[in-house]
């Protein structure tokens, strides 16, 4: 996913580090008294691998190219906004909102691209990152589907200032939930999907995710002490264990050189070929419902 997520599709997204806190009290407002973290892993590479993360935006792109049918039903509910009480409730759930609010732009569905954009509104407010939301040009721009380039350069603005505020603040872990949250959402509707299609590209894109899952983990498990995250990590591990029968090769193409902002460039064209068997796709279909639904309940 290119850099993320989408004003929607994760207009905020993400650092990392890791924090000790072993309870999480209900309307936990997001405190700046936090330990800092201890993660092993440099700040530089956290960010390479998120940076890496597909935008679930793109898979949105994909399921409307198959030519499925637009259903509120496989959304999350704006009316739950109100029961996400826990930074990290809301931080997940604001991931999925923003997947949700993407995908309902897509199909040109303002009057729920507006319900799912007071969500996002409301669970960024409450995680005291709202500041970082221009909410009026995004209305503007999120009620026709044809200014979605806009919208990704707005979004992508909008990150770089929460990304860097998480980091100011030692809350960078709320960016990694936001992320997962989103990641799972997109992976939910993309199960779905291909559960009534059975198309081929949707099947690949599954297959995929293996590698997206790998990167996630990577960063989830800087937090494991967290309140919830062991949960969270323990239920990814579940389905890493699925996509370990997953079959991904690289296969390398043609090398080019291009110009590109004066300089030349060398660029080669690769291909990822993914062997998922019918049986696999199933059971990450489950699985993946069952961890979506302790997500958004």
């Amino acid at each position: 996913m290119k850099k993320l997520y989408f004003m929607f599709v994760l207009a905020l997204l993400l650092g990392c580090g890791n924090n000790n806190a072993s309870t999480e009290e209900v309307n936990d407002k997001v405190t700046t008294e936090e330990t800092p973290p201890t993660s092993q892993v440099s700040e530089d590479i956290i960010s390479e691998i998120l940076d890496a993360i597909p935008s679930p935006l793109e898979i949105s792109f994909l399921i409307k190219e198959v030519g499925t049918k637009y259903n509120s039903a496989n959304l999350n509910n704006p009316d739950f906004v109100s029961n996400y009480n826990t930074s990290y409730q809301q931080a997940l759930n604001l991931g999925a909102y923003a997947t949700d609010l993407g995908y309902a732009n897509l199909y040109g569905r303002n009057q729920d691209v507006l319900s799912f954009l007071n969500c996002v509104k409301k669970l960024a407010d409450n995680l005291s990152i709202g500041q970082f939301f221009d909410y009026e040009t995004i209305k503007q721009l999120a009620s026709n589907s044809g200014n979605i380039d806009a919208l990704l350069q707005l979004t992508q603005q909008n990150f770089e200032k929460i990304n860097y505020h998480l980091r100011e603040k030692k809350q960078e872990y709320l960016s990694i939930l936001i992320l997962t949250g989103g990641w799972v959402e997109a992976i939910y509707l993309t199960s779905l999907v291909h559960q009534d299609t059975k198309n081929v590209k949707l099947k690949e894109k599954i297959g995929e995710q293996k590698i997206v899952l790998e990167q996630i983990l990577v960063v989830l498990e800087i937090y494991k002490t967290k309140a919830n995250f062991s949960t969270l990590i323990n239920d990814l591990k579940e389905l890493q264990k699925i996509y370990s029968g997953v079959e991904m090769k690289t296969v390398m193409g043609k090398t080019k050189t291009i110009e590109r902002n004066g300089e030349l460039v060398v660029e080669t064209d690769t291909q990822t070929i993914v062997n998922i068997s019918d049986t696999d796709v199933e059971k990450i279909t489950s699985l993946v419902k069952s961890i979506r639904n302790k997500i958004v309940k």
